[in-house]
């Protein structure tokens, strides 16, 4: 009997010193009493032995959105005695509902060599959320004032006023200093939108030619695109040169009309042999070499050269045309 009351007596005490070994969990909320939409602190402490491991939740309130979390701050270390450490875990929260909550205990995950274990506070934590009391005996309640409208006022438009103004004799500025620059070299102000004139027939012709040789058609085996092109050149030139109508004539309308024009003999051989080589090309489908190539193109280069008009006295292309014509 004696055995079996000091058997009990150990595993009392043994039980006793586990329990005060097992770290104790404190849980409150700072302050315990905020208006709506004000915000609190959710506290936990913890002490424990150095070599014990406590996990802290995260922290999900139970009254979904009536209370908030905002921030969770990390572990603090408050104290530490020997081998007792003291932990502060704080969970910043709002809350925008009127009342009275329990946000119940603190649970503490606690693992310690071959024990895992979830920890409680003792006691559950309590918040008090008021409002604003309003007294309708002793305060009066008014309705929303209209929005007021205000008198008008000039200095409310006056850097626009003032702003247009110096744009106005800028602009006006620029206008005499323009038309006084213009009156000095004998023209007006009309003479800026006037159209560009037309350049002589043998400069377009020339630009074009070189414009063709540098597209390399017939190198890449396009024969009739670059005989096509090379004749419509001539066809533009002779129109605007003598004013025959080239573009909507055959090659040998072109050769009858051209008849009656004053060419050097190696300049008309030269018109005929282009536009027999063309029609070749385009409708018999010919494919000349590369030297023919190349000497049509001459032909027609010196061509244009050979009978451009040379502005030497008052006669210009109308009047050769005119003199045709005749």
């Amino acid at each position: 009997m004696k055995r079996l009351t000091l058997l009990t007596l150990l595993l009392a005490l043994c039980t006793t010193v586990r329990a005060q070994d097992t770290p104790a969990v404190r849980a409150r909320v700072e302050p315990d009493s905020i208006g709506i939409g004000d915000r609190f602190d959710y506290v936990i402490e913890v002490d424990k032995d150095l070599v014990q491991v406590v996990q802290f939740p995260e922290f999900t309130p139970a009254h979904h959105g009536e209370i908030e979390l905002v921030e969770s701050l990390p572990v603090d270390t408050l104290s530490r005695e020997g081998r007792r450490l003291r932990l502060l875990k704080r969970y910043r929260l709002a809350a925008f509902e009127e009342g009275r909550y329990n946000l119940g205990a603190a649970r503490v995950l606690y693992a310690d060599k071959n024990i895992v274990d979830t920890l409680r506070s003792h006691d559950s934590v309590y918040l008090e959320v008021t409002t604003f009391r309003i007294d309708s005996t002793s305060q009066s309640i008014y309705d929303l004032k209209p929005q007021k409208n205000l008198p008008f006022r000039f200095r409310e438009i006056s850097g626009f006023l003032y702003l247009g103004a110096w744009i106005l004799v800028l602009l006006t500025g620029i206008f005499f200093a323009l038309r006084y620059w213009l009156a000095s070299r004998g023209k007006g102000l009309g003479d800026l939108f006037k159209p560009a004139p037309p350049q002589p027939p043998h400069v377009v012709a020339i630009r074009a030619l070189e414009a063709l040789h540098h597209q390399k058609l017939w190198q890449n085996n396009r024969h009739k695109q670059y005989y096509s092109q090379l004749t419509d050149i001539l066809r533009t030139y002779i129109d605007g040169r003598w004013g025959v109508s080239a573009m909507e004539m055959t090659s040998d309308e072109i050769i009858a009309a051209m008849r009656t024009v004053e060419l050097q003999d190696k300049a008309r051989m030269d018109l005929t042999a282009i536009l027999r080589d063309a029609d070749l090309v385009k409708f018999a489908k010919a494919t000349p070499d590369g030297e023919q190539n190349e000497a049509d193109y001459l032909k027609a280069y010196y061509f244009v050269e050979e009978t451009k008009l040379v502005n030497d006295g008052p006669e210009t292309v109308e009047d050769e045309q005119i003199k045709m014509k005749n």
